[in-house]
């Protein structure tokens, strides 16, 4: 009789994680109150296109509850997927999962303009990486969760195992960079400070082609395609 009822016991104590918890791509009435929005409904690409073009590219899926890159769809099928809205001041929440050996990267502040052939003429970026295989693995600025090519080390690039997902904030507030990878702060950071400076002059971004890289801190958000096949969910967001 008492271990029935210790059982029971139990059972009844476990039953509110598993009655609420989150379900995937859906806000809590909380979050709806603090003005999240949902930026992926989990069924559809609602709200995306393929950089510099109107529709979504093949490559481009969604399934089982996530929108998938998957590169072994036609070559034409390609290009960053990017957000048919500007965001400037906002806090950005998202899961990743990476392939093994896979690359990729969450590019925000782009200027979508056919003058720009990428997003990451225009948009810095939060990479996404199987620290790990992937080729670009060699630089630590390079390494999931930094801040690509400028800032970032191994000592906060902390991914889950590949097959895993990654849980990411991104918040960008009057330029004011901040970022977190699986509850690590990744970077922190002012654009266009002394410091920014610097860090551009030491980068890849001094070349030519990247006069307007990261000069306004406001664009629209993009998925980046690249080597490798990504996940992504429970993309939402928040205006500040």
């Amino acid at each position: 009789m008492k271990k029935t009822f210790l059982f029971n016991l139990i059972a009844f104590m476990a039953l509110p994680a598993l009655v609420f918890a989150q379900k995937d791509n859906q806000l809590t009435s909380a979050e709806r109150k603090e003005g999240w929005k949902l930026l992926f409904d989990g069924k559809t690409t609602t709200g995306w296109h393929t950089y510099l073009r109107d529709t979504v590219g093949s490559k481009w899926q969604v399934k089982d509850g996530a929108i998938i890159f998957d590169p072994s769809k036609p070559r034409n099928g390609g290009g960053d997927l990017v957000t048919n809205a500007e965001y400037e001041n906002y806090e950005l929440q998202l899961d990743w999962k990476i392939s093994k050996g896979g690359n990729s990267g969450i590019i925000f502040d782009v200027q979508e303009d056919k003058k720009y052939p990428a997003t990451y003429v225009t948009g810095p970026e939060m990479q996404v990486l199987d620290n790990i295989d992937a080729d670009d693995n060699k630089k630590e600025n390079h390494l999931a969760g930094c801040l690509y090519d400028l800032a970032g080390s191994a000592a906060v690039s902390k991914p889950k195992p590949v097959g895993e997902f990654n849980h990411v904030r991104l918040i960008q507030k009057n330029g004011h960079l901040t970022f977190w990878l699986n509850g690590i702060q990744t970077f922190d950071g002012q654009m266009g400070s002394d410091e920014w400076k610097t860090m551009i002059a030491n980068s890849k971004f001094k070349n030519k082609g990247f006069e307007d890289f990261a000069k306004v801190a406001k664009g629209k958000i993009a998925l980046q395609e690249h080597p490798g096949s990504s996940e992504w969910k429970n993309i939402k967001i928040k205006q500040l």
